[in-house]
């Protein structure tokens, strides 16, 4: 009888402790912007992402590339999506893209012609499959890493390897150059190449690049889209125009899905209600449902 109670008090223990490392080993999520971009990093990959041992497992079939948005890069983008994306099951990567005049040495990402960049996207996905032994990634891209994708998708044989692209606050159809003005001014470094940054001048309303990337639509059939945007978004502007038209596509105000929620265009990476809608869009048959509280502009929370 002793030995029996010894046995089960010791498997008990070893329960217990295995509950408890478990639980330990989910990572941190950073809700807090000002923190979440002060990792700024022409390396570094945010927390959980770019472990090419991963292998996805069947509720979440589909590796997670994401996409950061111009003048960040992937560290400074991902703090909080990246660890909550792996803490809830799925193989995360994140890359930089687009340096140009020296500026990825700075951190500086985003800023190269945008076409060279979604064949940098296109290259990075192939090797995400390749080490992952999948047919498809879902995209999940910040500003005009919401919006390049649609360029890989349309142009570079993208479609046949993507089922979901979900963006925040997407440059879709453009915005003003203030708004662009706004970003640097935001992001350490940015305003030294803003003058080179030939991405921004692709991603003002009208430009040549954004009107053969929407011409004949905004979509590609067989991929999902979702866009999840604020109504205070100061860099796209109007911020209608982060939205998407065509089947498959769904827009998500936040503010019709709380009012306490006033986050803008920094703020949307570092946004829980956002980054919830994420997951939901990423799996609907399980869609989330988080709390509505108070998120600050560029903080987040």
């Amino acid at each position: 009888m002793r030995t029996l109670l010894t046995t089960f008090a010791a498997t008990l223990v070893a329960t217990c402790a295995f509950a408890t490392g478990s639980a330990a080993a989910e990572l941190p999520v950073e809700y807090d912007g000002v923190t979440g971009y002060a990792h700024a990093s022409p390396t570094a990959s945010p927390p959980g992402a770019n472990n090419w041992s991963c292998k996805p497992k069947a509720p979440h079939p589909r590796p997670v590339v994401l996409v950061h948005g111009t003048f960040a890069d992937m560290a400074d983008s991902w703090q909080a999506l990246s660890p909550l994306l792996v803490n809830n099951g799925y193989c995360v990567y994140a890359l930089n893209y687009g340096s140009s005049n020296g500026s990825g040495e700075f951190g500086v990402f985003a800023t190269g012609p945008i076409a060279n960049s979604a064949g940098e996207l296109s290259s990075f996905v192939d090797r995400v499959l390749a080490s992952t032994h999948r047919t498809k990634v879902d995209l999940v891209g910040h500003s005009q890493g919401g919006m390049m994708p649609r360029y890989y998708l349309k142009f570079l044989g993208g479609a046949a390897k993507v089922h979901t692209l979900v963006g925040l606050a997407s440059s879709n159809h453009g915005t003003t150059v203030n708004g662009l003005f706004t970003l640097g001014s935001y992001l350490p470094g940015a305003d030294a190449f803003f003058g080179l940054c030939q991405a921004c001048e692709e991603q003002a309303a009208g430009s040549a690049f954004l009107t053969n990337l929407n011409a004949g639509g905004d979509t590609v059939p067989r991929v999902s889209y979702t866009v999840i945007e604020s109504e205070n978004d100061e860099v796209v502007t109007p911020y209608t125009s982060a939205f998407l038209t065509g089947r498959r596509v769904t827009n998500v105000d936040l503010q019709a899905q709380c009012a306490l929620d006033q986050g803008e265009h920094l703020s949307m990476p570092y946004d829980h209600i956002a980054d919830a809608d994420v997951l939901t869009a990423l799996d609907p048959l399980h869609p989330q449902h988080p709390a509505c509280t108070l998120v600050l502009p560029v903080a987040g929370g």
